[in-house]
């Protein structure tokens, strides 16, 4: 009976498993469901849907798949301008220590110390702050801070409900690729219902501010007892040797280097003029003025740098002073223009030699850096005893425009002022080769050309279809020729330095970069680009000058604008100094360069030294990173200038570890704005 039972469960069950399998087999597999399209894609599917997606629908709908892959790039760039201006206002108003490049998640990690929490390095975030209770019983003390004043207006106009802590919610929409771009800061709703809490003594609103006080709790505004010693070079004004490389006032001289020693700076800064050296024949080389300087130098025992001036002095409202290139090199340019820069317009900017010349035999026989490395090699050998003393500390070289590694794309005798935007500087028939061949070898032989859109030297960025907002630079070809442009001006640095340290085996090697400062704060970053430095918001144009410079262990002396900016800045620039600093001085310390600084325009008052202090050695960086000297230079000798020594005096004890102390007089006319005359030093 048992076995009999066994039987007919083990059918039904068999039974079972052949209709289960049966099923199976007869029913379809659901298919997975297709993600729906959304936003511009949506569009593309629907419009070749329309057209029956083949022949021309066909090619329709991949013209679509192609304007929307430039609105991609487009809107991803614009997420990355919004980005970089966020960083620069965290940068400049907060102090926080950003990467140069810094992503969502360095953002995320400065905002969560700033609030009192900790961050490790893999991420591990926890909470180590005082309960709090006890954080509204810390002192509150004022502190001149956009962020920490503006929060606390913000506080008491608005109450609590925008102290509370804030959401970070990442657009659901964006791809992967752009969550590093776009943060939206969202309050917290369920929180809206505490509006009756104060806000001047809620913990929320006080931490952040309190954390920026307590920092600088014990600091004073001008000591910087404790700080690096930063060396202080003086630039000699560019009049004491005269066009025959005769020194024109040595009793003069002997009295300015008299009281640049009594302000104890660590050296002098001098000009040397290939205009004036090598002005009148080819390989002629006059160094008799020099020598003589630099005997009176030695005389004082001071060290100086030189500067193998290759550029002219005299057209940017320089003064009386005119020193041009060699008259030999005028003479062949009269008969061969195109050795010199050009604009669109085919006017010729007689500042420096065109880089397109670099390699060309138009100069008597040799090539653009055949001259320089001739020039260098002379000035070496005629001053050898020097070198050999080591009173010669380094050796800076001109490499564009004033001396800067830079297009002259900001001349004055053009009619450029501030802040126009300038033009490039490529329409010889030498960079006009050069960008043939680039164009060919790219395969697009028809983008060997300047662009058509990109204004006059005094244009706007916004009112030219090049540099305005998704303007024709960040086409296809317009980073075709920026790019091109901006490896012009690397490649030349590469040339040049290369034989400069032939030139100069052992010494210290300087290049002066430019701070082009005006535009930075659009997303082109047009006087840049005309520069020569391809940086817009979506590139980085530093990184790969500084890679060449690192190449030769060149020092980087950068061009503190700060001290112009109070007077010349306007809303229509859209300026933006300090981050500019930021990112040049960051970028070369991050790879590992020495970097020194020079003042753009003189400064007399002690606001003016303040910046730059601050500038030469931050007080925030937690690298203690510094510049390796400054170089301070002024419009005439210092002897016409002793009212300003007492300030200068107290400036250059700041760079060398002291603090700033000085005595305003009740008729300085400083506190209108005027400069220091009447300070005293204590």
């Amino acid at each position: 009976m048992n076995n009999s039972n066994s039987s007919n469960l083990k059918q039904d069950l068999e039974n079972q498993s052949n209709h289960s399998s049966n099923h199976t087999f007869s029913q379809p597999q659901p298919q997975p469901q297709s993600r729906r399209p959304r936003g511009f894609a949506a569009t593309a599917a629907a419009a070749a849907a329309a057209t029956g997606g083949g022949g021309a629908g066909g090619g329709k709908g991949k013209k679509e798949r192609e304007k929307e892959k430039e609105r991609t790039k487009l809107r991803e760039r614009h997420r990355r301008a919004i980005t970089s201006r966020m960083l620069a206002g965290l940068r400049q108003y907060g102090n926080f220590p950003l990467p140069a490049r810094a992503d969502m998640n360095d953002v995320l990690a400065a905002l969560a110390r700033e609030a009192g929490w900790t961050v490790e390095a893999d991420g591990t975030t926890y909470r180590q702050s005082p309960p709090p209770s006890q954080m509204a019983t810390f002192p509150v003390r004022s502190v001149d801070s956009p962020l920490s004043a503006s929060s606390l207006r913000n506080c008491s106009a608005k109450g609590s409900l925008d102290c509370q802590p804030s959401v970070l919610r990442i657009d659901e929409s964006l791809s992967p690729a752009s969550l590093d771009s776009v943060v939206v800061a969202e309050r917290d709703t369920k929180s809206e219902k505490y509006t009756s809490t104060s806000p001047i003594s809620s913990a929320e609103c006080l931490e952040a501010d309190q954390l920026m006080r307590d920092v600088r709790s014990g600091e004073h505004e001008n000591d910087f007892t404790g700080t690096p010693y930063v060396p202080v070079y003086v630039m000699l004004s560019t009049g004491v040797i005269n066009n025959f490389c005769q020194l024109v006032d040595p009793d003069g001289i002997r009295q300015e280097l008299s009281h640049m020693k009594s302000l104890h700076t660590d050296g002098v800064v001098v000009n040397c003029w290939w205009g004036i050296v090598e002005g009148w024949s080819p390989q002629k080389y006059v160094w008799s003025g020099y020598r003589e300087l630099f005997n009176i130098i030695r005389e004082f025992k001071l060290k100086f740098q030189v500067v193998m001036a290759f550029h002219e002095y005299g057209g940017n409202g320089s003064g009386d002073v005119m020193i041009s290139l060699p008259q030999w090199v005028l003479e062949i340019g009269k008969e061969n223009q195109d050795i010199f820069f050009t604009d669109r317009e085919g006017r010729r900017n007689t500042e420096c030699l065109s880089w397109a010349i670099d390699k060309e035999r138009v100069l008597k026989g040799r090539t653009g850096i055949e001259v320089y490395f001739d020039f260098m090699r002379s000035f070496r050998t005629e001053f050898d005893d020097l070198f050999a003393e080591g009173i010669i500390s380094a050796v800076e070289i001109g490499l564009g425009a004033s001396g800067e590694l830079k297009y002259p794309a900001f001349s004055e005798r053009m009619g450029w002022g501030y802040p126009g935007i300038g033009e490039f500087q490529c329409y010889d028939k030498y960079s006009q080769q050069n960008l043939r061949k680039a164009a060919k070898l790219r395969g697009h032989s028809f983008w060997a050309r300047g662009p058509d859109n990109a204004g006059q030297y005094n244009s706007r960025s916004h009112e030219t279809g090049f540099f305005r907002e998704r303007g024709d630079y960040d086409s296809y070809y317009g980073r075709f020729f920026l790019h091109w442009y901006a490896q012009s001006l690397i490649d030349h640095a590469d040339n040049v330095l290369s034989l400069a340290t032939l030139a100069f085996e052992e010494t210290q090697i300087i290049v002066k970069v430019p701070a082009v400062y005006w535009w930075y704060r659009t997303a082109s970053h047009a006087a840049e680009l005309t520069a020569g430095y391809y940086n817009p918001t979506n590139q980085d144009g530093y990184s790969p000058v500084f890679e060449v410079l690192k190449k030769y262990s060149v020092t980087m002396k950068f061009v503190c604008s700060g001290l112009q900016i109070m007077c010349q800045e306007n809303d229509d620039s859209f300026a933006d100094s300090e981050g500019l600093s930021w990112q040049v001085l960051n970028s070369a310390w991050d790879r590992g360069l020495i970097v020194a600084g020079e003042n753009a325009v003189p400064c007399y008052d002690r606001e003016g030294y303040m910046r730059i202090a601050e500038m030469a050695k931050p007080r925030n960086d937690p690298d203690r990173r510094h510049f390796s000297f400054f170089v301070y230079q002024q419009p005439s000798p210092l002897v016409e200038r002793t009212i300003w020594f007492s300030e200068l005096d107290c400036f250059i004890k700041c760079m060398h570890g002291g603090k700033l102390q000085v005595i305003w007089t009740p008729d300085s006319p400083s506190a209108a704005g005027q400069g220091p005359k009447g300070a005293k030093g204590l």
